[in-house]
């Protein structure tokens, strides 16, 4: 796992992070997951970094090394605006060099959610690996208390994911179940609260969408079904839309065995974008 080159704490108190190069071909921010943090990422940084491109990742609110409750986002809006910081950091740092945004689950969601607000308009296009744009893993009884639970119970632990499900490799389950800056504990209701708010209405906001997109999928994943990502190239308003699905991989594709052809793929499609 390389270490990162530079890091800090954005102006709302969020750690961020860092993998640069001397003038990059492109600037890619890195979105993680659901209970995850930017850390996990600085293997796909540092490939990144093999092919020209400078990393910044941002732990999202109560993730990582970030404050707040564990495994607590807070609130959508907080958290897009978290990343919205990094990308200005980064466009400051690497005036002129093209940007683009790299979104996982959770983190292809808020991707989404920052795209089709006022996103930078440096951006070049974005990366979506499984966007959780499912609400499927919540019950119905699930979507119908989750309102009110995210008002009165904000913290409490209302959905259990399974951390067998992110990759075949056992090293990786392994080493995501010992790191501390992960959070094994259940969904937190206002957390799933505001993520299937966000799914939900995410299918409207997508027509305003016009930047190249490369969408990612494992054709296994348990996680987010491959069908919910159908929905970017089916709703976008994008004329430069690819979707990918890699038979046989789970939820994080860039952690599968198969990942430098993942890997190889996201560069190309970079490369074939940043000018």
């Amino acid at each position: 796992m390389s270490e990162p080159t530079t890091e800090g704490t954005l102006p709302v108190g969020q750690f961020w992070a860092g993998w640069t190069v001397d003038d990059p071909a492109g600037v890619v921010v890195l979105v993680h997951g659901l209970h995850e943090h930017g850390g996990r990422y600085g293997h796909v940084a540092e490939r990144l970094q093999r092919a020209g491109y400078s990393s910044y990742a941002v732990d999202h609110p109560g993730h990582g090394r970030s404050p707040g409750v564990r495994g607590g986002i807070g609130s959508m809006a907080a958290t897009v605006a978290g990343v919205g910081e990094l990308v200005t950091l980064a466009a400051e740092r690497h005036p002129g060099a093209p940007l683009f945004v790299y979104g996982h689950s959770l983190g292809g969601l808020i991707a989404l959610q920052y795209l089709t607000g006022t996103p930078d308009d440096r951006i070049r296009g974005a990366v979506l690996s499984a966007p959780a744009l499912d609400t499927g893993a919540a019950t119905r009884a699930h979507r119908v208390a989750a309102p009110v639970l995210s008002r009165l119970l904000p913290h409490l632990g209302v959905l259990t994911l399974d951390a067998e499900t992110i990759s075949r490799d056992p090293a990786v389950v392994a080493a995501y179940r010992a790191d501390p800056l992960t959070f094994t504990g259940k969904v937190r209701a206002r957390t799933g609260a505001e993520m299937v708010a966000a799914a939900t209405a995410m299918p409207a906001r997508l027509s305003s969408l016009t930047l190249p997109l490369l969408v990612l999928h494992g054709g296994a994943d348990r996680l987010v079904p491959t069908a919910s990502s159908e929905l970017v190239p089916a709703a976008a308003g994008s004329a430069d839309v690819t979707r990918t699905v890699y038979p046989e991989l789970f939820h994080e594709p860039h952690n599968e065995p198969e990942q430098e052809q993942v890997f190889d793929d996201v560069v190309a499609w970079l490369d074939a974008h940043r000018a």
